[in-house]
Parts: C-alpha cells; structure tokens; sequence
C-alpha cells in the first residue's frame, strides 16, 4: 500500500468514526429528550452543555433505577384518594392549609411508592424519570407553595397550586410505567 492510499483509508476511517459517533449522540439526545421531556432542557441549561445534561440525566436514570419503586396498594390507594378530597373540600374554607395539606401528601405517596426522603430539587428530579409529563406541574405547585409560605400567594395562586398538585397526585395514583413493563417481563 502506498502512503497515498493509507492516508485515504486513514481518513475514510475517521470519518466512518465520526459519523458513527454522531449517530450514536443524536439517538442519545432524541432518546433522552422524549424520556424526560421539559426536564431534558432544564438539565441541560442548569450544566451549560447537552453534553454533560446527558450525563446527568443518564446518571438519574441509573440511580433511579435501583429504588425500590413499588405501586401503591389497594389500601394506600383508597386512603390516599380519600386524603386528597378531603384537602380538596377543605380547600373552600382554608385554602392555605389544603395547599401545604396538598404538598405533605404528594410526598407521602411519593415515599409509599418508594422514591427517598429528599430536598424538593432531587425529588422532582427523580421523579422526572419515570414521570416526565406531569413533573413541570410538581415544580409549578411547589413554587406556589413556596411562595405561599412567604406570605406572597393570592388565593388565585392556591387554587392553581392545587390544580398543578392534582396533576401529579393523579399520576403517581396510577401504576408506574417501569412497573408494569416488569410485571409483563415475568409473566
């Protein structure tokens, strides 16, 4: 071969390299995207780069993984369901208790369903795995709560954090998507 020849196979080479890297991160990205919906954005915007939000992402995705996530027992259910009306007619005569009542009890189903006790950032995070479409509702109610909590919330604004609360709270009432998949894989 002469020296011609092998700097062209080198450079097809590299070349077949570089497109097969980029098939592989564009694959990544789309997967990543349509996993974690307005959270893929966020990653990505809080890390300064697509890059290292993938990275994130991937690493919330693995540690998620290995919790114990569980759906909610018949029991749990029929007593959270029946929690959450009672917020919700409470909410006529003490809308700022219902709100923080609301709050308390999204994280009391979150850790029946078995995500761990954790600040507000990580548990939306995590919860962003496996509920991507509904967790921009969590961030949205937890801002109103926090807002509430500062004395800065119109009753408008509670009323919204409810409805933002009821979005989640109706999800995470449904059994989980990575639950079901395990479940059909045994049988």
């Amino acid at each position: 071969m002469t020296s011609t020849q092998i700097a062209v196979a080198s450079i097809i080479v590299i070349a077949l390299v570089a497109a097969a890297i980029l098939v592989f991160m564009r694959s990544r990205t789309k997967k990543l995207r349509a996993r974690f919906g307005p959270e893929y954005n966020r990653a990505v915007e809080e890390t300064g780069s697509r890059y290292r939000g993938e990275a994130k992402l991937e690493g919330l995705e693995r540690r998620v993984k290995r919790y114990p996530l569980r759906a909610l027992s018949s029991a749990d259910r029929d007593r959270f369901q029946q929690s959450w009306r009672t917020i919700q007619a409470t909410f006529v005569d003490d809308p700022d208790r219902a709100l923080t009542d609301a709050d308390q009890l999204l994280g009391t189903v979150m850790s029946s369903r078995g995500y761990p006790l954790s600040d507000f950032e990580h548990r939306a995070a995590e919860l962003s795995v496996d509920h991507a479409t509904v967790v921009e509702h969590y961030r949205a109610g937890h801002e109103i709560e926090t807002r509430h909590a500062l004395g800065k919330a119109t009753t408008e604004e509670l009323r919204q954090g409810m409805i933002h609360y009821r979005v989640l709270f109706e999800e995470l009432m449904e059994e989980p998507e990575p639950l079901r998949a395990r479940a059909a894989g045994r049988s």
